[in-house]
């Protein structure tokens, strides 16, 4: 259920990918809205230092305040999840009035031909979320949650150029957790039922038959609906989630919020409808979890175009593809000195008239990485 995939250019990286993201965001803020950006977190599994982290360069590269606590949390591809929950716990918690909260998910695959079978679902990107007392895009459902998290080695990245991982097994934990996590959030929430209670899904999409297995599983076991039934359900609820991420790939721990996007873009409600969304990230930690989305919440994406960019990509010859993979196996490694060749890649993204600035990797001198606006 893959038709097209994102890939990476060699003057991207995880920094590149944050700040691009959120950049569109914080240009449609006040200069004093910005100022109340209290928390910024970036999750990621593409870390460029053990130390340092991108957030760090984040917060440079987009300009917020000296006051913003600033960091970087690590759980696969259910970390930005995790890191959300946490900064509305902050955000409700009413400690500073107004605070907001700026999170986001990034991350480069490392994946080439001995990726085998994995390698046509695989996407590279940022997804940033701002969080606030006052939602446009969802209103998330406070207290409304269920977690299931246990040790299993079904995926790792134990160098920066290496993803190793069981496949079959990642699959199974992938269902396991679907099937545990909704059943929490079930003991948390009186009255919850699969079909009745959402009227739609957003999951988190490594490629979007999985996705399908998801919900063909749990309408099984928790409804008494034939094959057809459950087909239409899927199309109904959970296809307009799989719009995006079908043609960008997994993008990680920002892929459920990609599915969210995915819906309101393609259904555009009309009323408030509620979203079940579930969180998943090998090692392994999950959530479901839910909010509602409306009206407002179409016009809050409207600006930013995402199907619009997406249709305008520059298609790649097979040959650029091959060696693109091959450079951009380079992005994660440390090297003290480095120079990127940014222009020879620039028409590559010449996609159209209009296109955005791009923070891009210019340089790394003593291991400090340099950016420059392209």
């Amino acid at each position: 259920m893959m038709q097209e995939r994102g890939v990476a250019l060699p003057f991207e990286d995880p920094v590149t990918n944050a700040v691009n993201a959120a950049r569109p965001i914080l240009d449609a803020m006040s200069p004093e809205a910005r100022e109340r950006i209290e928390l910024l977190v970036t999750s990621s599994e593409s870390g460029v230092d053990f130390s340092k982290s991108i957030s760090s360069y984040a917060h440079e590269h987009l300009g917020l305040s000296r006051h913003c606590r600033f960091l970087e949390v690590k759980q696969a591809c259910y970390a930005a999840t995790g890191a959300l929950q946490l900064a509305l716990g902050y955000i409700a918690s009413g400690v500073s009035p107004g605070a907001k909260a700026l999170v986001i998910a990034t991350d480069v695959t490392l994946v080439d031909e001995s990726g085998l079978y994995s390698e046509p679902a695989m996407g590279t990107g940022g997804v940033a979320v701002l969080l606030g007392d006052e939602p446009r895009v969802m209103k998330m459902d406070l207290g409304a949650f269920g977690n299931y998290s246990y040790d299993v080695f079904d995926t790792a990245r134990p160098s920066p150029e290496i993803d190793i991982g069981d496949v079959d097994r990642s699959l199974f934990t992938y269902l396991d957790c679907l099937k545990h996590s909704f059943a929490a959030y079930g003991r948390r929430v009186d009255g919850v039922d699969f079909v009745s209670t959402f009227d739609y899904l957003a999951m988190h999409t490594p490629f979007a038959g999985l996705v399908k297995a998801g919900h063909r599983k749990m309408m099984r076991e928790l409804t008494p609906c034939d094959v057809d039934e459950i087909e239409a359900d899927f199309g109904r609820r959970v296809k307009p989630s799989l719009q995006y991420p079908s043609l960008v790939g997994n993008l990680c721990s920002g892929s459920v919020y990609l599915s969210l996007c995915s819906i309101i873009d393609t259904i555009k409600p009309e009323r408030s409808a509620r979203v079940g969304m579930f969180s998943y990230g090998s090692g392994c930690s999950s959530e479901f979890f839910s909010g509602v989305i409306g009206p407002e919440s179409v016009s809050a994406l409207a600006g930013l175009d995402i199907g619009g960019h997406l249709r305008g990509r520059r298609q790649l010859t097979f040959d650029q593809y091959v060696e693109l993979l091959k450079e951009n196996l380079r992005c994660l490694v440390p090297t003290k000195n480095r120079d990127v060749d940014v222009e020879r890649y620039l028409p590559l993204v010449t996609r159209t008239a209009s296109r955005p600035r791009m923070l891009a990797l210019r340089r790394v001198v003593d291991y400090h990485r340099q950016y420059e606006w392209v």
